[in-house]
């Protein structure tokens, strides 16, 4: 049998934190996948450099786990300055928003996660300090209330949200960029693969790296996951590099299958199939059966489900399609479900 190509090199381990905090790139050149996105953004550090102004308003779009947190937390880095962070279900009113505001520097970056979780109060609030640079404190109340404008640095806010359908228009106009982030494709998760296992220490070959990556559903943080997992995996059970005989049977252990579904995704399929005759049906429905909340379906099941044909969304609902029962091994009980036109959708 010959041999496999072996990346990385045998050394121990160190603490699983700085691993962690050394998994995620630097800088833009470091980022591997979303090249599109990267270009633009390249372009706009350079610019901003050039006319010494603070980087515009930027908004992140996408399913978890793609790359939002990471564009934002490089971007400081490339322009030299600070950076704070925080989310928006922690951001109950204007008040919190002070601390972050006041104590930014010239040119740094505010980094809202979840934006579209903050409620209306505080984006509100947030408008003048986003287009003007400074905010209206109002002080008393009553007739004896008067406001205070307050003059900030020149920042760029930076948000990332999984549901920029949530923002409201104003919200959403007020950045400058707008940036969709994709899934990525089987090659660059390989990538990413053999560059974080070099970074951990740890050995793989690239039939192993392409394995993890092909079960990762085509997200990086996923990728990473499985990578961590039978990274343990190996050093239990086996000794040397991590094989694709290795990576089959730690993901088989984690319930993973070949199509990169999990026993949450199975179970999301057999509850619509089994229990529901394939759809349609609701998100809702869906949810309280499965004993999960309706926004860890809508926002981390569904996207690779709809992505990759197991399900589709109808006016109605959710119906499963027929790659969800190949998957399950259904397929010679799919009912003929019918769709708006009357023709079977199996057909």
């Amino acid at each position: 049998m010959a041999r496999e190509k072996v990346i990385g090199s045998n050394s121990n381990p160190d603490d699983s934190n700085k691993h962690d905090a050394a998994l995620r790139p630097k800088l833009l050149k470091e980022v591997i996948g979303q090249r599109k996105v990267a270009e633009r953004l390249e372009i706009a550090v350079r610019a901003s450099k050039k006319l010494n102004e603070p980087l515009g308003h930027i908004l992140f779009d996408g399913p978890p786990g793609l790359g939002k947190t990471t564009f934002a937390t490089v971007l400081p880095n490339e322009l030299g300055t600070s950076i704070q962070l925080t989310s928006g279900p922690a951001l109950s009113k204007p008040a919190d928003l002070l601390p972050f505001l006041t104590n930014l520097d010239e040119g740094s970056v505010l980094f809202i996660d979840e934006i579209h979780r903050m409620p209306r109060i505080v984006e509100e609030f947030i408008y003048p300090a986003m287009e003007d640079f400074r905010i209206d404190i109002v002080l008393g109340e009553g007739m004896s209330a008067r406001t205070i404008s307050m003059n900030l640095k020149r920042f760029t806010l930076i948000g990332a949200t999984t549901r920029s359908g949530m923002l409201s228009g104003p919200m959403r106009d007020r950045f400058k960029m707008h940036e969709h982030l994709e899934f990525y494709s089987v090659e660059e998760l390989a990538t990413i693969v053999r560059v974080n296992a070099a970074k951990l220490n740890t050995p793989i070959t690239p039939e192993a790296a392409h394995e993890l990556a092909r079960r990762s559903r085509g997200t990086p943080r996923v990728a990473n996951s499985r990578l961590h997992w039978t990274r343990n995996y190996s050093a239990a059970e086996h000794d040397g590099p991590i094989t694709e005989p290795i990576a089959r049977a730690a993901l088989d252990m984690a319930e993973v299958d070949r199509d990169g579904l999990d026993k949450n995704d199975r179970k999301y399929l057999e509850t619509l199939i089994d229990l529901y005759a394939g759809g349609p049906t609701g998100v809702e429905a869906l949810a309280a059966t499965i004993n999960l909340a309706s926004d860890t379906l809508a926002d981390e099941i569904e996207p690779y489900l709809l992505r990759e044909q197991y399900i589709t969304r109808s006016p109605r609902g959710r119906v499963a399609m027929p790659r969800a029962y190949i998957a399950l091994g259904k397929l010679a009980s799919k009912p003929k479900t019918e769709d708006k036109q009357g023709g079977s959708l199996f057909d």
